[in-house]
């Protein structure tokens, strides 16, 4: 799923840098009525929820930035709340959790947008809107864009500028506008969560990220043809000269759109899903977060797939924190060793799109039966010659027709699972043969590893990968590591013990 490992776990142990990202859109405030439900009214076919608890919470804008202060990074938000309890309430709830409120515009006579969700057992129930349009001829937009421009010319200026918009009126055409030409003319990413049916005024952010069913209503195309709509969705991003198009696509994952033959795909991560209620949020936020912290675009839109799996476990509005999303990250690999054993033709299709993004690839092979330090270092060894280390692993039958009939020690299913677990491993696959040269003409890797106690014309496939412009490498052994020799030690060891 990810290009590096090493770049995310540095992120994630670190932290986002502290960065500041300045979040401009509709803010809301967020009510839940907890409650359980054990009958249904006699009044009318409705359960009836007995009230046992009460909350506040973050939406909108608003929780987008509390999901980037979890994280790590220093939001500065700016938008428009009533003068009233639920605007107080909210900048307080904003300002404990360490964002800052100085660019919030308080418009008099103006409610403050509010939802209030009630909630039975974990299920949402009912949801309970107030809100009112601005009213037309207010100075509000004009203060916004005031506010927001003097936190971008400050001696602290943003590290990206992220556009919220829940479509109530905060990002006219003209905010949307005078934001993204401020936020290139400082050279920074312009991440943008979008609504309506008219993009064209998100024309020159660096990214927008849509759902599935937003993207069909703005192109106003049937939602359930996901490839002719994602196909249109990489012309509406040239239109639109936008770096890449990020879709949300709910149980499938996520699709980025970049110029490329086909979109890149990030299947979901969710194991089970309570509540999609601010996922978008989290989404838009964690892939600014990467972006701002250094990742490679298709690496912050997994970590930021990562989070929306973990969010959407849970009932509510509920930002992301760095530890929930480290957890994530360590138990999401962890699925991902027994991944690695795949079939010729699934490494295939890895190899292919490893190479797509400039990675070399790294083929060696082996019995790597009884897995010692020097099976170890030798593969750290190989994967360091490329980017990717894809690992041809000898079958029972081929081991034994290479060793003699006490061999292997160890099943092939076993020695594959234990070769996986490796963070030098990137796949391993299994071949039969006396040799591996079917799988290396598949493969064609760019690097062909074997151990030093080879020389070059000697290694099978080497003529065939030099003839594509690859490399043979003869890597050092770890001299006096052998299974050959454990085996000795322990048949020496049971004899001494039986005398």
């Amino acid at each position: 799923m990810f290009t590096s490992r090493d770049a995310i776990h540095r992120v994630l142990t670190e932290g986002f840098g502290q960065r500041k990202v300045m979040v401009v859109g509709d803010l809301m405030l967020d009510r839940y009525l907890w409650g359980e439900v054990r009958r249904v009214s006699p009044e009318a076919p409705v359960p009836v929820v007995r009230l046992t608890r009460e909350s506040q919470g973050c939406g909108g804008a608003a929780n987008v930035a509390l999901n980037l202060a979890r994280l790590g990074l220093r939001p500065v938000v700016a938008g428009i709340v009533g003068d009233d309890a639920e605007g107080r309430l909210l900048g307080d709830l904003l300002t404990e959790d360490g964002v800052a409120t100085g660019a919030l515009i308080v418009l008099p006579g103006w409610p403050t947008i509010t939802k209030t969700r009630i909630i039975g057992g974990h299920q949402q129930m009912l949801r309970l809107d107030m809100e009112h349009p601005l009213p037309s001829g207010t100075p509000a937009p004009e203060q916004l864009l005031n506010a927001v421009a003097q936190q971008m010319v400050s001696a602290d200026p943003p590290a990206a500028l992220l556009l919220s918009d829940y479509a109530k009126g905060v990002l006219s055409p003209r905010v949307c506008a005078t934001l993204i030409e401020r936020g290139r003319a400082l050279g920074i990413p312009v991440l943008v969560d979008p609504k309506g049916s008219d993009y064209a005024k998100y024309r020159g952010a660096t990214t927008l990220s849509p759902n599935r069913q937003e993207l069909a209503t703005a192109l106003g195309r049937p939602v359930d043809d996901l490839d002719t709509l994602l196909a249109e969705g990489e012309a509406l991003r040239r239109r639109l000269e936008l770096e890449f198009l990020t879709v949300t696509l709910s149980e499938l994952g996520l699709a980025l759109l970049d110029g490329g033959a086909t979109p890149r795909r990030i299947p979901a991560m969710a194991r089970e899903v309570f509540d999609v209620s601010g996922a978008g949020d989290t989404v838009i936020a964690t892939l600014t977060a990467g972006l701002v912290a250094g990742l490679e675009r298709l690496d912050a839109l997994g970590v930021a797939n990562l989070a929306a799996g973990v969010v959407v476990g849970k009932v509510g509005t509920t930002p992301i924190t760095r530890d929930e999303l480290r957890a994530a990250l360590d138990n999401r690999q962890a699925m991902e060793q027994s991944d690695k054993v795949a079939s010729l033709e699934e490494v295939v299709g890895r190899v292919n799109a490893w190479r797509d993004r400039g990675e070399r690839t790294v083929f060696t092979n082996g019995c790597f039966d009884l897995l010692h330090a020097g099976h170890v270092t030798y593969l750290e060894k190989a994967r360091h010659l490329g980017h990717r280390l894809v690992v041809g692993l000898n079958t029972d039958r081929s081991v034994r027709a290479l060793k003699g009939s006490d061999r292997p020690l160890i099943r092939e299913d076993d020695r594959a699972r234990v070769l996986a677990a490796l963070a030098a491993v990137d796949a391993v696959v299994l071949f039969d043969e006396e040799t591996p040269l079917r799988l290396i003409r598949a493969l064609r890797p760019e690097v062909l590893a074997k151990g030093a106690d080879y020389t070059e014309d000697q290694v099978v496939g080497g003529t065939e990968v030099k003839s594509w412009g690859g490399e043979v490498a003869l890597v050092p052994l770890v001299a006096g590591r052998s299974t050959s020799r454990i085996v000795a030690d322990i048949q020496t060891h049971r004899q001494q013990a039986g005398d």
